[in-house]
Order: structure tokens, then C-alpha cells, then sequence
């Protein structure tokens, strides 16, 4: 059964005389629509998907989002739909669109597409804060999906231009044998190459042992036959077997990817530009650290909210136009404004490299550059793109 719930808050005007343009009263509903997806089984259980993972994102960014609208006559009210295991997403999104047409979708990405492609949401604005697919930013793009999700594109982009600046040219990779760790594993070795860089062996992990027990025994074995490299890549979507190889492979080199050096969209180590409040306020809210998706939420609904406070206006289309303008910039505690890539819908933002205790770097790393924005040196930039949605 669907679980909805509206979360509303409506302010009066505290400051009279507010009452032209962007200061008109304006009521925004924004509906957040969850697809409970069952996590595959793992070795360790250490680390817990949290069962609210997304929702406390745009929760947050609900909070922000009435603190600057309070004074100038805008109320937000926000629709929460969970759908459980196996349950109907896209009729949970038709009944979403018969109440709003401003949409947060956290479900894989055949659900995105699904929502996408209903007749309804034609003139609706959605928000991709769940995939990370390439794909949806490439040919599978959608006219009015915007991503405020990174792509895996994006990461690997961040992890080879590390890897460049610190000259390390030969690199190995283990991938696990799930779809998704694949198609990582697979996006992992087109920026190598796309970077200049070499890629050497590749092998499947297939393991069915407990590598709680054998893993000082069995990686080193299997991580011999890789040969030489400067860096070892682990390709492990559902963070199974990862944790297992850094100081057990065969050769002394460090490890990136899903364990050791990561790419992420948040992490709490960051802590420079407002970030260690924005987590203060989240850990106050959740009770625990804001992680990429609940990241992805806040961005998305702040980005409605940053929009709404400029234009005056609830309307999707004229959300959706001012959101791909120029004159859009989204504070994103990233030390630098966070924009929307006109040709697929992408949030251009850095990507922080980090280790458990820290922040070892941020991409764009310093000395790549684009004619345009250095953000764009991340993931699919416009010739790269297959993406032609957003032509018209």
C-alpha cells in the first residue's frame, strides 16, 4: 500500500508592503515520490541503506525554502508518496500530477522514464534525484527531467582527473558481476581512456565466500594476476565486497572508486563554504550524516524554491525556463554556484574526493580547463552528449 502524507506549512506576509513581482502570494506544491527498491544481499551490514535516505533531503530543503518564502508571500506545501517493493510508481505519479505538476523523483531509471513519458506529465517539471544512469543524460534524456543527481559519468570524470594530476597512468580494475556494478565499471574505463589514461587488466569479482573470514587468503590470490598498475579501481555498486580489498591486494597501491578514494556528491568531511552547517542542520533534523541522495533531494526542491523567489511564479513551464537561463544560480555549498546544463538537464557541480576521516581534493581539479565552465570538464559535456530533447 502507498504511503502519502502531506507535509504543509503556510506563512503570512511578515513584512508589509511586499506586494508587487516576485512578491506576490504564490502557493507551490511539491510532491516527492520514493521507489522502495530492495537492496541486494551483502557480506556486511555495517552500513545500512537509512530507510530515509532522500526524504530528509528535501525535507530540509522544504525548511529553507519557507524561511525566504515567509517574506515574500509564497507557501510551500510538500506530498511525501513512498512506494513500497513491487508497488505501482507511475500510478503514484499520475495522482501526484492531478494535484501539481513540480515532481522530485527518487527511483531507479526506468521508473524516471516511465514518469517521464506519461501524457500527464507532458508540461510537468521533474527532478531526477535517484539515478545516476548516464543514459537519462545522454539519448534517454527527457525534455523536462532536470538531474540533480550526479552522473556516474561525472564521478569517474573526477576520479581520472585526479589520477592525472597526481601522474598515476596505469590502472587496474576489479568490478563486481551485478548490472549496475558493470555498467560503473564500464563508465570507470571510458573516462580512463577519455583522460589519456592507461587501462590494464580487468577482472569480475565472483566470490561467494565469506570475505569477512578469507579475505586476507583469497584477494591477494586473486588480485596477483592483475599485474603492475599506479591505482587499483573497485567497481562495487552495492557496496558488497569492496571494503574487502583495500590492504589485501597483491600489490601496495592505493584503491578507488566504490572503497578507499570516492567520488560523491556529499560526504560529511566536507566542511568548507557553509558545508559543516548545512550538515549541522541536517544531522539536527535526521539524526545522521546527509548522504548524495538526500544531497540530490535538497538540491532539487531548493532549486524550485530558488526559482519560485525570482520569477514570482508556481507555472512549471516558466520555472523550467528561468531554472535553464543564465540568470539561474543555486547556492550548493560547493564553493561555487551550481547551474543546470542547458543541453540535458544536468546540475553542474564539483565533486569531492574523499576518504572516511576526509576531503582529499575536489574536482574540477585546478589546470582543466572548458570555454565555457570548468564544471562541464565533468561528466558528459555538450559534443559528448546524445541528448536532443533539449534542442527546441
Amino acid at each position: 500500500m502507498l504511503r502519502t502524507r502531506l507535509v504543509s506549512a503556510f506563512f503570512g506576509v511578515l513584512a508589509l508592503g511586499l506586494a508587487s513581482g516576485a512578491t506576490a502570494k504564490v502557493d507551490v506544491t511539491v510532491h516527492y515520490l520514493k521507489q522502495v527498491v530492495a537492496p541486494p544481499p551483502t557480506l556486511s551490514n555495517l552500513d545500512p541503506i537509512p530507510e530515509d535516505l532522500g526524504l530528509r533531503g528535501v525535507e530540509l530543503g522544504l525548511e529553507d525554502n519557507i524561511t525566504t518564502g515567509r517574506f515574500l508571500g509564497q507557501t510551500y506545501a510538500l506530498s511525501v508518496t513512498e512506494v513500497p517493493e513491487g508497488g505501482d510508481f507511475i500510478a503514484a505519479v499520475r495522482a501526484a500530477l492531478t494535484s501539481g505538476s513540480l515532481l522530485i523523483l527518487d527511483a531507479p531509471m526506468a521508473q524516471v522514464l516511465a514518469a517521464a513519458d506519461l501524457p500527464d506529465a507532458t508540461d510537468a517539471l521533474l527532478f531526477n534525484a535517484g539515478a545516476a544512469d548516464v543514459a537519462l543524460r545522454s539519448a534517454d534524456c527527457r525534455a523536462q527531467v532536470l538531474h540533480t543527481l550526479p552522473s556516474y559519468a561525472m564521478k569517474a570524470d573526477a576520479l581520472m582527473q585526479f589520477f592525472v594530476a597526481r601522474r598515476w597512468t596505469e590502472i587496474a580494475l576489479v568490478a563486481g558481476d551485478r548490472v549496475d556494478d558493470q555498467a560503473w565499471a564500464d563508465t570507470l574505463e571510458t573516462s580512463a581512456r577519455k583522460f589519456g589514461l592507461k587501462f590494464g587488466a580487468r577482472k569480475t569479482w565472483v566470490f561467494d565466500a565469506d570475505m569477512r573470514r578469507n579475505a586476507s587468503q583469497e584477494v591477494p590470490l586473486f588480485t596477483q594476476e592483475l599485474g603492475d598498475y599506479d591505482v587499483l579501481l573497485v567497481a562495487d555498486a552495492a557496496d558488497d565486497f569492496a571494503r574487502y580489498i583495500s590492504y589485501n591486494a597483491w600489490r601496495p597501491r592505493p584503491v578507488a572508486g566504490s572503497e578507499g578514494l570516492r567520488p560523491v556528491a556529499w560526504h560529511r568531511v566536507v566542511e568548507q563554504w557553509g558545508a559543516a552547517q548545512l550538515q549541522s542542520r541536517f544531522e539536527d533534523l535526521a539524526d545522521r550524516p546527509m548522504l548524495d541522495r538526500d544531497y540530490a533531494a535538497w538540491a532539487a526542491i531548493r532549486a524550485i524554491g530558488e526559482a519560485v523567489t525570482r520569477t514570482g511564479s508556481s507555472d512549471a513551464a516558466t520555472l523550467r525556463a528561468f531554472i535553464l537561463s543564465d540568470a539561474f544560480e543555486l547556492a550548493g555549498f560547493k564553493g561555487r554556484p551550481l547551474t543546470f546544463r542547458t543541453w540535458n538537464g544536468q546540475l553542474r557541480q564539483p565533486i569531492p574526493l574523499v576518504h572516511e576521516r576526509a576531503l582529499v581534493a575536489q574536482a574540477p581539479l585546478y589546470g582543466f580547463l572548458h570555454h565555457h565552465n570548468e564544471l562541464d570538464t565533468l561528466g558528459l559535456d555538450q559534443p559528448e552528449s546524445n541528448c536532443t530533447a533539449f534542442e527546441n
